[in-house]
Parts: structure tokens; C-alpha cells; sequence
């Protein structure tokens, strides 16, 4: 499913590489650097496909039981200056029903189109920064592209924020007996000044 940049989760809360003080990539669970300085002319395919250790450690990273399955397939294309990302992920992970509270196995998939730019050391024009408040491009580092990055950001953001089994139903707890009012004997009665029962 093809997503707007403003659907996108907040990267810096992503489980995923970050970029340190010094400007210098820190890895994360998944990471698959790419050079973008030097890509061929017509793009490069490349597929990201972790193995089991990066998908432990991802599902723990996404607080979730598991996943078993997860590929980024991507087309880059540019340079070091300014890169374009598209392509696909797709993966298959185990939830916890928020009904039922039962595992359960589902599938994710979710188009990527991204841009991508280096830093820009000049200072920008207003309309350039104008641009940039708009739709800002994400952030070529060193030279280089996290494909991994990419994958963990759009499997994150394919999790369905309230998961639910097949066919799960909420049923609503049945109503409680009313506690019997002690003072329930008393109703009815109507109470005399001088402390006698009021005839019918």
C-alpha cells in the first residue's frame, strides 16, 4: 500500500541505524548500506533479505513475538548528491490479537518511493527551504543509503496499530448480578414519627 510522507512514523523513534554527533552512520538491527556515489548510470536492484538473528533482534526492536519473513526489493537510482528509492516490502510476523489475545500470523506489504539528498553545505534559497518544509527529502549520509533502514521503517509502519485474528469477536462480558441491598428488607415501609409501622 502506497503511503504519504505524513503517514510515515517518526524516525528518529525508529529501530533502525541513526546518525551519530559526528555525522557518521550507527547501525541498528537491520542495516544494508549503499553507496550512492556509485551507482550505475540506469540504477541498481537490490534486495534486502535479513537472516535470523537480524529478525529476532528486529522483532524485539517492533515489540513484537516474531517475524518470520522479510524482504525489501529496491530500485535506486542517482547519485551521491540526490537519490531516488522505490520498490516493495514484504513480510509475514506473528501478532498478538488486541481481542481475543491469541498469536496470530499476518502479512505485510508496503510500496516505498522515496527521495533522497545529501546535506547541503551552501545556504538555501527561501524557496528552496520553502520546498524542503514541505517535503523533506531523507538525508543521504557519507555517501550512502540505508537500505535496511528503509526496510525496518516500512515494515513498521505496515503494523496494523490494533491487530486482529481472523474472525475475532469482541463480546462484551454479561452483567453481573446486582448485589442484594441490605437495607432492601426496609423498602417499602414507611416510618412513623413515634417509631411504629404505618398501617396499609
Amino acid at each position: 500500500m502506497a503511503r504519504d510522507k505524513s503517514d510515515r512514523p517518526d524516525r528518529k523513534k525508529m529501530p533502525a541505524a541513526g546518525i551519530g554527533t559526528d555525522g557518521a552512520m550507527i547501525p541498528g538491527p537491520l542495516s544494508r548500506l549503499v553507496d550512492a556515489e556509485r551507482l550505475p548510470q540506469h540504477g541498481a536492484e537490490i534486495s534486502v533479505e535479513p537472516g535470523t538473528e537480524e529478525l529476532a533482534a528486529l522483532a524485539e526492536a517492533l515489540d513484537i513475538p516474531a517475524i518470520h519473513a522479510l524482504e525489501g526489493r529496491f530500485l535506486v537510482e542517482g547519485s551521491g548528491k540526490r537519490a531516488k528509492v522505490t520498490g516493495t516490502v514484504r513480510a509475514r510476523v506473528t501478532r498478538i490479537c488486541g481481542v481475543s489475545l491469541d498469536p496470530f500470523e499476518t502479512e505485510v506489504e508496503e510500496e516505498v518511493d522515496l527521495d533522497f539528498a545529501a546535506a547541503q553545505r551552501r545556504k538555501l534559497t527561501p524557496e528552496e527551504e520553502e520546498q524542503r518544509l514541505i517535503d523533506p527529502p531523507d538525508e543521504i549520509v557519507g555517501g550512502k543509503i540505508d537500505l535496511g533502514r528503509v526496510t525496518a521503517e516500512f515494515l513498521a509502519l505496515g503494523l496494523d496499530p490494533f491487530p486482529r485474528k481472523p474472525g475475532a469477536v469482541f463480546e462484551e462480558p454479561a452483567p453481573q448480578e446486582s448485589r442484594k441491598n441490605p437495607f432492601g428488607a426496609l423498602e417499602g415501609l414507611a416510618i412513623r414519627k413515634d417509631g411504629g409501622k404505618a398501617e396499609d
